[in-house]
C-alpha cells in the first residue's frame, strides 16, 4: 500500500496537484497537458456579452443623463463633511435606466 501525502492551502485542490506532478507524471500527461493549456487560455478569452451591452448602454443619452446626476450627487455629498443626504436614489435611477435598456438588447442574443 502506497500513501500519497497531499497537502491543500488557500486553493483548489486541482491547482495544487497539477503543480505538484512528479517527473514521471508529466511524461505521462505529454499532449494531455498541451490541451488543458488550450481549454484554458480559450475560457481566459471569452467576454461575457452582459458586460459588453451595459457598456453600450452606459453611453445612451438617457443613461448619460443619470449618470451625470449621480456624479453631481456624489461630488456634492463627498464635498460635506456632515450630512445624512446618500445618493440612494440617483444610483437606482441609474442602474434602472441602464438595465431597462440591457433587458431590450441581452435577450436577443442569449439562444
Amino acid at each position: 500500500m502506497v500513501f500519497e501525502r497531499e497537502t491543500i492551502k488557500y486553493g483548489e485542490p486541482d491547482e495544487e496537484a497539477e503543480e505538484e506532478q512528479t517527473p514521471a507524471e508529466e511524461e505521462d500527461t505529454g499532449e494531455d497537458g498541451a490541451e488543458e493549456e488550450e481549454e484554458e487560455e480559450e475560457e481566459e478569452e471569452m467576454v461575457d456579452p452582459l458586460e459588453t451591452i451595459r457598456q453600450k448602454c452606459e453611453q445612451t443619452a438617457h443613461c448619460m443623463h443619470a449618470k451625470e446626476r449621480l456624479e453631481a450627487c456624489e461630488t456634492r455629498v463627498g464635498s460635506r463633511s456632515h450630512t445624512e443626504e446618500d445618493c440612494t436614489e440617483e444610483l437606482f435611477d441609474f442602474l434602472h435606466a441602464r438595465d431597462h435598456c440591457v433587458a431590450e438588447k441581452l435577450f436577443s442574443s442569449v439562444k
